[in-house]
């Protein structure tokens, strides 16, 4: 089967298919998969092990790089 035909088959059962943050697989957001929004548990824990080793991360915010907590709160 090819991806076009799982991509229309996966859109006709919901409303959103999403890829696999981890591996690109088309995966449907949909209550029953509990590895939403990747498509299996291996993808997961991969993804989390990523994180743990610091390989993934949230963008720092240049123009707050340099603020102290305490300096946030002040007016």
């Amino acid at each position: 089967m090819s991806n076009t035909l799982i991509l229309q088959s996966l859109k006709e059962m919901t409303d959103l298919v999403v890829n696999c943050p981890s591996c690109n697989t088309l995966v449907a957001w949909v209550t029953s998969n509990r590895h939403r929004p990747f498509c299996s548990d291996r993808c997961r824990i991969l993804d989390l092990g990523e994180w743990a080793v610091g390989k993934r991360g949230l963008p720092a915010d240049a123009e707050y790089y340099d603020v102290k907590s305490e300096k946030l709160n002040e007016e």
